[in-house]
């Protein structure tokens, strides 16, 4: 009896074994795939981490472009607030612009008949004048109305000239001069000597001859009188700042000789 227990007690530990192995076996392979397992979230937790990280990277970017984009969107905004007040500005300043244009030519419709009546009146003073400087001051009047005709000459323009020319006739009545020019009718150089606007004499260069403009008769006249010639002589060399000015004899008509 004791022979066949312990022969049941040697097949039986075997059998633990066996039963032993078969267990660790099974907890081996377990745990194997519990680690396989693992391995697998951890490796999945890595690549979710991955794309996290990545996609915090690209909001924080966006984030950035967004900062971006509202302070360049502020920016134009102020900018376009000012550049439609200046717009605005500008289209006030032509409308200004068109109503001074618009009463520019209705002013230019009175002043252009104004300055041609102008250069005429100055052409009949020139005329009616000591003859001094005639063909110069001729030319200009005759400049003045061609200038009328041009179109690239402004009206502004225009009238500048005509009122410089008016100063500078103006400017004859307070100044004197001597020059030398052709006496009319004649070939001769003379000098004349101007005081004025009230007399107009002249002398040749030898001094031989003396003369004036008649305001009466509207002629070159000789002067009899040799009196004058030293007199004149001597006002001739004061304009030509040759001479201190002093005081001289001149034949100045009286008021029924400008008549």
């Amino acid at each position: 009896m004791p022979t066949i227990l312990q022969f049941r007690a040697i097949l039986t530990v075997p059998g633990v074994c066996a039963l032993l192995f078969s267990v660790c076996s099974v907890q081996a392979g377990g745990l194997d795939s519990t680690i396989e397992i693992e391995q697998q979230i951890n490796d999945g937790s890595a690549r979710s981490q991955t794309r996290v990280s990545s996609l915090a990277r690209q909001t924080q970017d966006l984030l950035t472009e967004y900062r971006a984009v509202v302070r360049e969107t502020e920016s134009l905004k102020i900018y376009n607030d000012n550049l439609e007040r200046v717009v605005n500005d500008q289209r006030d300043e032509v409308q200004s612009i068109n109503r001074q244009l618009a009463g520019l030519e209705e002013t230019n419709r009175g002043v252009v008949p104004l300055m041609l009546a102008m250069i005429d009146t100055l052409g009949r003073i020139v005329e009616a004048d000591i003859p001094f400087r005639i063909e110069e001051r001729r030319a200009r009047v005759a400049r003045l109305r061609d200038m009328m005709d041009q179109a690239e000459v402004t009206a502004s323009e225009k009238y500048r000239r005509v009122m410089e020319a008016y100063q500078g006739e103006l400017e004859f009545g307070r100044t004197t001069e001597a020059y030398s020019e052709k006496l009319p009718g004649t070939e001769q150089t003379v000098d004349y000597l101007r005081v004025g606007r009230t007399l107009l004499v002249y002398q040749t260069s030898d001094g031989s001859v003396t003369g004036w403009f008649n305001p009466r008769t509207r002629q070159f006249e000789e002067l009899d009188d040799s009196r004058f010639r030293l007199e004149v002589k001597e006002g001739l060399a004061i304009a030509r700042n040759e001479k201190a000015p002093n005081l001289v004899m001149l034949p100045v008509p009286g008021p029924e000789a400008a008549q």
